[in-house]
């Protein structure tokens, strides 16, 4: 039952950002952002971490979830070393997931050839 919410959490993460672009003038880069500071913004509100906790990876692995790794790795680091942590708090939580896309996309330009754009 726990994939089955993942899933449709997920899905209806994914639906909403597509009829974002389908119905808005909105470009995919500002939807984006717009995902990434929403989840920033329920994460402080408190509101995204029982929907992470009842979805799992279906609210963690999104935009959202993104910005609610930022938000907790903050909290977390303030908590532990005052205000220095607010500036260094959203990139240690969310090293891990940054280093991972920046290897991979090194790996993929490795192994693909770059053609010119016409």
């Amino acid at each position: 039952m726990h994939f089955l919410w993942a899933f449709l959490v997920g899905g209806a993460l994914c639906v909403i950002g597509q009829l974002l672009i389908d119905l808005t003038a909105m470009t995919p880069a500002r939807i984006l952002v717009l995902y990434v500071v929403a989840g920033v913004v329920l994460s402080a509100l408190g509101w995204y971490m029982p929907l992470a906790e009842f979805a799992g990876a279906g609210a963690t692995v999104p935009l959202l979830g993104f910005g609610h790794l930022l938000a907790q790795g903050v909290v977390d680091a303030v908590e532990r070393h005052g205000l220095l942590g607010a500036l260094t708090g959203g990139f240690s939580a969310a090293a891990g997931g940054i280093a991972a896309s920046l290897v991979c996309g090194v790996i993929a330009s490795l192994l693909s050839k770059s053609k010119d754009q016409s």
